[in-house]
C-alpha cells in the first residue's frame, strides 16, 4: 500500500463530504514533525475559503469526520491550522505483513524509460585514486537506485586513453624507463605507467628552470621545453597513424587495463559498456566539420576551430588545435553522438567532478546549436565535489595522490585489527576472519565517502570511517550481523517464527515499521537527486533505531511465543531493509562479526 495515497484519498473524502467537491484547492499533506504526535499532518489554510471557519474549527472538523470515517486513523491534534493524524496500530501491523511478505520490497516496477550513467572515466596514464574512488563508487550506486526505480540503466565508462597526458607517460618510458615492464619490476601496470608520468614532470620542470636560467621567461619556458615538444610531436604522430608510436601506445595501455582491471574487481565496480576516446574522437573530428559548414563554428588565423558563445553569457570555445589535434570537448561530442544513437537513450548522466561544471554547460549548448536540442536536453552533469585529506589537495603528477589500491589494503588491515582487538572475530576461521575484514575494511570506506552529499566537497579520514559506534559502515554491518546471530540462534532453538503474530505491537515496535514502511519512499528520493547519501541516512537510522529496541526489549529470553514471533520478524525485516539498502550503496554486511 501507498501510504500517502491511503492518507491523501482518506481526507479527500472526508473534505468533500463536509464541503462540497474540491476544485483548484490542493491538499498539502505532509509527514507529522517529531516535536508533534501524530503520523501525517494536513495543512488546512487552502481550505479556509471552502469551510468558512478559522483554521483551526476547519482543522478539528476535518478530524472529527476522518476518525468517524476512517477506521485506520485512531486520533488527531491541532496545532493551529495544522490538523495532525494519528494513524492506529492495526493499521501499522498490517502494514508490517505486507512489507515481511513483500521479497521484492523496495523495488519499483519497470518504468520505461533508458539511462545511461558515464562513471570512472580514468586516463591510461596514471592508476586510479582517492577522488576515482568516490566517482566509481558515487556513479555505481547511483546506477543501482536507478535501476531499484524501475528504470533500465546502461553502466558506461569512457576511457581517456590518448592524448598530450599519454603521450608524456610514453615518453618518459621511452628514454628513462631502460625496457621496464610489469613482469620485470613486479608492479601492476597502471602503477608502472604513472610512475613514468611523475618522471616525466620531474624532468619537464628541470628543464623549465635550465630555460628560466638561460633567459626566459616562466611562459617562454613552459612552451619551450624540449621534452614536452617531443611529447607533443609524439602526440600528432599518433594521430597520423605512426606505427611505433601506436605500438607503445597499444603496450602501454595493455599494462594500465590490466591494472584498472584489478581494482574494479577489488571495489565491486562493473560496467556494461566501455568507450574509448581513441574510438570516438574522429567522430566529434567530423561533427566539427559539420558545425563549420553549418557556420555554428569558425576558424581562426592559426587553422584552430572555435565557437564564439559570448551571446550565451559564456566564452569563446576551443573545439580544435591549429595541428588538427583534438581536445576533450571534440571526444565528447563524438560521444555524446554515438551513445544516442546507438541506446535510444531516455537520458544521459556524466558523474564528473564539479570542476568540470562549465565543460558540461558547453557541451550541452555545442549539442544544442549543431541542431541536437532532443539530446542535449537529456544531458544531466551529476557534479560532485572534490575529496581532500587532512593534509590537503592531492596532484597527479607530483605523485601526492592517495593510490586506490594502497588505501584499500590499508583499510582491509586496519579493520582486521580493530575487528581482532574488539572480539568480533573469535571463533572465526582464518578465512572468515580475512573475508569479515575486507568486508568491512571496504564497507567502511564506501560508507564514508557515500554518506556525504555528492555536491560537497569532502575531507576523507581512514581512522574515522572505522569505527563500530556511530554514523559508519562497520556500526551498520555490525547490527545485521548481530541480527543474523538472533536469528541463527532462534532456528537453532527450534523457536517458529512463521505466520502471522496475533501480539498487539509496542509503540518501539510502531516506530520500527514507520521506519520500514519509509524505505520505498527513500529509494525514490535518492533516485531523483542521485544522492546514495539519502540512502546511507535512513540505513543508518535504521540501524540505529533497532539498537535502541534491542537494548530495552528481549526477544530470544521473551516467554510469549506470539510477542517472541513478532519481535524476530520485525528483526528480520530490518536486517532483510539494511542489506538491501547497503547493496544499493555497493556495500556487503556479514552474517557473523
Amino acid at each position: 500500500m501507498e501510504i500517502e495515497k491511503f492518507i491523501t484519498d482518506a481526507v479527500r473524502r472526508s473534505v468533500e463530504a463536509l464541503y462540497g467537491p474540491l476544485a483548484g484547492e490542493q491538499l498539502q499533506l505532509q509527514k507529522t514533525r517529531r516535536e508533534f504526535a501524530g503520523d501525517y499532518t494536513l495543512v488546512t489554510f487552502p481550505l479556509l475559503k471552502k469551510s468558512r471557519k478559522s483554521p483551526e474549527a476547519t482543522a478539528t472538523e476535518i478530524g472529527e469526520r476522518l476518525v468517524a470515517d476512517c477506521p485506520e486513523i485512531a486520533a488527531f491534534n491541532v496545532v493551529k491550522g495544522f490538523l495532525n493524524l494519528e494513524l492506529a496500530p492495526a493499521f501499522w501491523s498490517d502494514r508490517f505483513a505486507e512489507i515481511a511478505a513483500d521479497a521484492d520490497y523496495g523495488t519499483a516496477a519497470p518504468t520505461g524509460r533508458t539511462i545511461m550513467i558515464e562513471y570512472s572515466s580514468p586516463n591510461t596514464n596514471k592508476p586510479l585514486h582517492l577522488g576515482h574512488i568516490r566517482n566509481n563508487l558515487l556513479g555505481w550506486s547511483v546506477a543501482e537506485i536507478l535501476k531499484a526505480n524501475g528504470h533500465t540503466v546502461i553502466k558506461a565508462n569512457l576511457v581517456n586513453d590518448r592524448g598530450i597526458h599519454i603521450c608524456k607517460s610514453m615518453l618518459a618510458w621511452q628514454r628513462f624507463g631502460g625496457g621496464e615492464t610489469p613482469s620485470s619490476s613486479g608492479m601492476k601496470g597502471d602503477h608502472l605507467v604513472g610512475k613514468y608520468y611523475v618522471e616525466f614532470d620531474k624532468h619537464y620542470k628541470a628543464e623549465v628552470r635550465e630555460l628560466m636560467a638561460a633567459g626566459r621567461s616562466e611562459e617562454e619556458a613552459k612552451k619551450e621545453a624540449p621534452i614536452l615538444r617531443e611529447a607533443q610531436a609524439m602526440l600528432r604522430r599518433w594521430e597520423t597513424g605512426d606505427e611505433e608510436v601506436r605500438a607503445l601506445w597499444t603496450k602501454m595501455n595493455g599494462w594500465v587495463y590490466d591494472g584498472f582491471d584489478v581494482t574494479y574487481k577489488t571495489l565491486g565496480i562493473d560496467f556494461d559498456k566501455v568507450y574509448y576516446e581513441s574510438q570516438t574522437y574522429l567522430l566529434g573530428k567530423s561533427l566539427v566539420e559539420e558545425g563549420l559548414a553549418k557556420g555554428v563554428f569558425y576558424r581562426r588565423d592559426d587553422h584552430s576551430v572555435w565557437i564564439d558563445l559570448t551571446g550565451d553569457g559564456l566564452d569563446e570555445k576551443l573545439l580544435l588545435r591549429g595541428d588538427g589535434t583534438s581536445v576533450y570537448m571534440t571526444q565528447d561530442l563524438g560521444t555524446a553522438f554515438r551513445r544516442f544513437e546507438d541506446n535510444r537513450l531516455d537520458d544521459m548522466i556524466y558523474v564528473v567532478g564539479n570542476e568540470q561544471n562549465y565543460h558540461f554547460q558547453v557541451l550541452k549548448l555545442v549539442l544544442k546549436k549543431l541542431g541536437y536540442a532532443d539530446w542535449s536536453d537529456h544531458i544531466t552533469h551529476l557534479s560532485y565535489g572534490m575529496v581532500e585529506l587532512p593534509e590537503g589537495k592531492m596532484k597527479s603528477r607530483e605523485g601526492t595522490v592517495v593510490d586506490a589500491d594502497d588505501l584499500v589494503g590499508d583499510m582491509v588491515r586496519t579493520a582486521r585489527e580493530m575487528s581482532a582487538e574488539l572480539g568480533k572475530l573469535e571463533g572465526c576461521t582464518e578465512a572468515e576472519a580475512e573475508a569479515v575484514s575486507t568486508m568491512v575494511g571496504l564497507g567502511a570506506l564506501k560508507y564514508f565517502i557515500l554518506k556525504v552529499d555528492p555536491r560537497k566537497t569532502m575531507l576523507f579520514d581512514p581512522r574515522e570511517s572505522i569505527d563500530f559506534n556511530g554514523n559508519t559502515g562497520p556500526f551498520i554491518q555490525y547490527t545485521h550481523a548481530r541480527i543474523c546471530s538472533v536469528l541463527r540462534k532462534a532456528a537453532e532453538g527450534g523457536i517458529d517464527c512463521t505466520g502471522r503474530s496475533t501480539a498487539a505491537m509496542i509503540p518501539e515496535e510502531i516506530a520500527l515499521v514507520k521506519l520500514l514502511a519509509d524505505y520505498p519512499a527513500t529509494v525514490a528520493a535518492a533516485g531523483e537527486n542521485f544522492a546514495p547519501s539519502i540512502i546511507g541516512a535512513y540505513v543508518y537510522e535504521l540501524a540505529k533505531s533497532f539498537n535502541g529496541y534491542y537494548h530495552d526489549h528481549s526477544i530470544l529470553r521473551e516467554t510469549d511465543a506470539e510477542v517472541r514471533k513478532l519481535r524476530l520478524q520485525l528483526a528480520r525485516s530490518v536486517a532483510s531493509v539494511i542489506r538491501k539498502g547497503m547493496k544499493l550503496l555497493g556495500i556487503d554486511v556479514p552474517e557473523r562479526m
